[in-house]
């Protein structure tokens, strides 16, 4: 199964406001998250392109490692490698 993601510029109206150095919890719709196999060797490759990640990487609850990388037009897209097989789902429903 492929997935395709469209990403766009707007060329015109002018730009009101600038959210491309916006922190990650900023509202609005600034970013978007991929699950990846191997975040470690997937930054390696990306960092080779010029893509640096914002922040750091992060172990959430030995479910995920996540990090942010800052894409086309400064939209933030976020990474996360899942540990096991156990997912944020699966913990929502224990509780």
């Amino acid at each position: 199964m492929r997935s395709r993601l469209e990403l766009s510029q707007f060329l015109t109206p002018t730009t009101i406001s600038d959210h491309r150095t916006s922190p990650v919890n900023s509202l609005g719709y600034l970013r978007v998250m991929f699950r990846v196999d191997n975040l470690d060797e997937l930054l390696v490759r990306l960092a080779k392109q010029g893509v640096e990640i914002v922040g750091e990487i992060v172990n959430y609850e030995d479910i995920y490692r996540l990090c942010y990388i800052r894409g086309a037009e400064g939209l933030l897209i976020g990474l996360a490698e899942q540990l096991g097989n156990q997912t944020a789902k699966d913990i929502l429903e224990k509780s």
